[in-house]
């Protein structure tokens, strides 16, 4: 969800009562050396209730400075990443190259859990491939290093993002450990939530890329789970308000050149669920004026069908 889960989507989401949103992840060492984007990407952290900053790195000490330094500008939850399967964070020994290194991973565990008084959580999936689903013995290790809460993708490294979920083969790290579990990986409805959590047996369900255009979605699961009053999901009017302040929200935070470009995939997903028909979505998707932007809302969102009628 790098690139996607910035602070204006963030609080979006949060804004219908997700239960926890976690930042982009953040690269440690780039962090503490301040290399110009990377703070921004951890800005919901600070000092917000619900949120937790997602860190990513090989190395202990650079883990541990970052921990520190998101924990003093008021982070609530620190997450470590073992779960990205991009080559670019795998070739530099991140995400989940380090499920190929048991030993190694549960270094960089302990410095975090060492450096900071805040709950520390672990996010990996079942393996690097078929044969090495070493998930369970990673998540005892976690837990005794001081892991408060452990999310699994239910697939592979070398899977990436191909073929379903595996939501039984979670079960075995929920037997493996007495701290909570959290399912992930095509979850993307109350259907498939309930389902996840029924055969994996999981404590909770953590959502990606269904929330995509629907940032309402995290609540709305979460509510039909746990027997609570769901969101007010908007429709019409409110619908093309929500998306028009979300748009000013992204260019108010990257500046009008660069959140012009960075909003586009935003509006795409939510012209996906609207059923915009494709001339006006290429319009909407091609314009480089805000102003021009926002007109166009309305017809995208509410009458995007009937234009191409």
């Amino acid at each position: 969800m790098a690139g996607i889960t910035d602070l204006p989507f963030r609080e979006l989401v949060s804004s219908f009562g997700a239960g926890l949103v976690v930042s982009e992840m953040v690269a440690s060492q780039e962090m503490v050396q301040a290399k110009p984007g990377v703070r921004e990407k951890a800005e919901l952290g600070f000092g917000k209730a619900r949120t937790s900053v997602q860190l990513a790195g090989r190395d202990p000490h650079w883990m541990a400075e970052a921990a520190r330094m998101v924990a003093d500008n008021g982070a609530r939850v620190i997450d470590i990443n073992m779960g990205c399967p991009a080559k670019k964070v795998v070739g530099g020994y991140s995400g989940s190259a380090l499920m190929r290194d048991p030993d190694h991973a549960l270094r960089l565990i302990e410095a975090v859990v060492g450096a900071v008084d805040l709950p520390v959580t672990l996010k990996t999936r079942l393996g690097w491939d078929d044969d090495c689903l070493n998930a369970p013995g990673i998540a005892r290790r976690a837990e005794g290093a001081g892991v408060r809460m452990i999310t699994i993708h239910g697939r592979t490294r070398c899977q990436f993002y191909k073929g379903r979920a595996d939501w039984a083969a979670i079960a075995q790290v929920k037997q493996a450990v007495s701290i909570p579990v959290i399912a992930n990986g095509d979850i993307v409805d109350i259907n498939s939530a309930r389902q996840a959590r029924a055969q994996s047996g999981a404590d909770g369900v953590m959502i990606g890329r269904g929330a995509q255009g629907r940032p309402w979605l995290l609540a709305e699961v979460a509510a039909a789970l746990h027997g609570h009053r769901s969101p007010q999901v908007p429709q019409g009017r409110d619908l093309v308000a929500m998306v028009s302040a979300h748009y000013e929200a992204m260019l108010s935070f990257y500046g009008e050149d660069l959140g012009l470009r960075v909003a586009r995939k935003h509006l795409g997903w939510y012209m996906d669920v609207a059923r915009t028909a494709a001339p006006l979505r290429r319009r909407v998707l091609t314009c480089k004026s805000p102003a021009a932007v926002l007109a166009l809302l309305e017809d995208a969102l509410l009458h995007g069908q009937e234009a191409a009628a």
